[in-house]
């Protein structure tokens, strides 16, 4: 199994960093779009107080619950503190959206033991794999 596939598989509640408010950018809709397939999203931007129709936090320390993905539409230069907030709140995988590199937030995500995906689209990835969430009862 592709490493995107398995923690699209495992995990559900998704923090989205860098969770747009402008649904045209890949920003919003990929969000939009796990949330369709039954993905808890979990928007953190600053600038906002509800996305996607759920309370937006301003950092994950800020987050009151277990997230178990972060999702990161930041720029490259934003990851490794990204990286080191997700190991702090005990994320269980750290992934930087297509067209998002960083060596040091991949070195943080592994030595901590989070599983980690850079350059890939976590929304074309869940519908190349058909990963579509139960609601949890």
């Amino acid at each position: 199994m592709d490493d995107t596939e398995a923690v699209l598989r495992q995990f559900s509640i998704v923090a989205v960093v860098g969770l747009s408010r402008d649904p045209a950018k890949a920003a919003h809709s990929v969000a939009a779009g796990l949330k369709a397939a039954g993905f808890r999203i979990v928007p953190v931007n600053p600038e906002a107080q509800e996305l996607l129709g759920e309370p937006a936090f301003p950092s994950l320390s800020a987050i009151p619950f277990p997230v178990e993905l972060v999702l990161v539409f930041r720029p490259a230069r934003f990851a490794p503190a990204i990286a080191e907030q997700a190991v702090a709140i005990g994320a269980k995988a750290l992934w930087l959206q297509q067209g998002i590199y960083n060596s040091e937030a991949r070195r943080i995500a592994k030595q901590a033991g989070l599983q980690y995906v850079e350059d890939r689209c976590a929304g074309v990835e869940r519908a190349l794999y058909g990963i579509v969430k139960r609601e949890r009862t």
